[in-house]
């Protein structure tokens, strides 16, 4: 019961979160960029909101004669949905749906099944913009998984435990973005590029791609992928919360600690949305550059450093 209960909290929680979050994301960049929106241009927009709203309506029908070959195509952009709710089972918010004891790896091998929704759509689209869009997604989320991993392996050295509810014990006496700060920092840079956003949004390059691997995608099905993308964004920056800002670092009462926890999250979001309007997009070749040159070696180096600083310290083989 109060498993089912936690359930509908999150469910209900991210329903309200990412739909404000959507709506907010524009404002702040028109801001930045000082361009015009419906609160500057007056009546002359206002229908720009609506229509916004009716486009949503699910308008791709599935007739008798194609049904067996894309009824499968048609269930699969709610994949994508299902996947970005699934991991945060083992979330501590403070209480995980879901206490694994490997909760750590579970999370790294959901967010690898992602990754399968958008090549798929992509193939399916029988574009190829979108085949493209699509194994621009594979290569670039598959490389920085690497990255993401090594620096995962590093806090789990220095958490001593696979489950997320050690990080927050781990962190008593000191943040992890202090005492790890070119972890986090390569870190944060990583979810930018593992959520396809900018500047390391290639798999949508208007100018390259149209729209990127759902340029066939309509109604629905589009809002579908967004709203999958969104999640997962808000899925990373709760696990850079917890694993770097420790949300219960002043032992808040339990009512409080989703706030503490929101606040931050939305704080790493709105830098998501600082950088996306201050930087510009990447080409391929640097955002490859970037991780096989740069991040992987740093973070080779450092998972080195954290598993034999304590064994030196020890005196210890890490077996005993």
């Amino acid at each position: 019961m109060i498993q089912m209960t936690t359930l509908s909290c999150l469910v209900m929680s991210l329903l309200y979160i990412i739909p404000s979050w959507l709506r907010s994301l524009p404002t702040l960049v028109d801001r930045k960029s000082k361009l015009l929106h419906p609160a500057k241009t007056y009546v002359s927009a206002l229908a720009t909101q609506h229509a916004c709203l009716l486009t949503i309506a699910d308008d791709w029908t599935i007739t008798k004669s194609h049904r067996p070959l894309l009824s499968p195509l048609y269930h699969l952009m709610h994949t994508s949905p299902v996947l970005a709710l699934t991991t945060w089972a083992p979330l501590p918010l403070p209480f995980p749906l879901a206490d694994l004891n490997l909760g750590v790896l579970f999370l790294m091998a959901m967010s690898s099944l992602a990754v399968y929704s958008v090549l798929w759509s992509g193939w399916a689209s029988n574009s190829k913009y979108a085949l493209i869009g699509a194994l621009r997604a594979v290569a670039q989320t598959i490389s920085y998984e690497v990255t993401l991993a090594m620096i995962l392996l590093s806090m789990i050295m220095l958490s001593g435990s696979y489950t997320l509810s050690s990080f927050a014990v781990a962190q008593e006496p000191l943040y992890f973005i202090f005492s790890s700060w070119p972890l986090a920092m390569m870190w944060y840079v990583s979810t930018l590029a593992e959520t396809n956003r900018a500047p390391f949004d290639l798999t949508e390059g208007e100018s390259e791609l149209v729209s990127g691997f759902n340029v066939e995608y309509a109604a629905g099905p589009f809002a579908l992928f967004f709203l999958a993308e969104y999640a997962n964004i808000m899925l990373m920056n709760t696990l850079t919360a917890i694993m770097f800002l420790n949300p219960s670092a002043l032992g808040p009462p339990t009512e409080l600690f989703p706030v503490i926890l929101a606040t931050k999250v939305l704080l790493l979001s709105s830098g998501f949305l600082w950088v996306r309007a201050s930087y510009p997009r990447f080409r391929y070749d640097q955002l490859m550059h970037l991780l096989w040159k740069n991040f992987l070696p740093l973070t080779l180096a450092l998972c080195l450093w954290h598993i034999s600083m304590p064994i030196c310290y020890a005196g210890l083989p890490p077996y005993m």
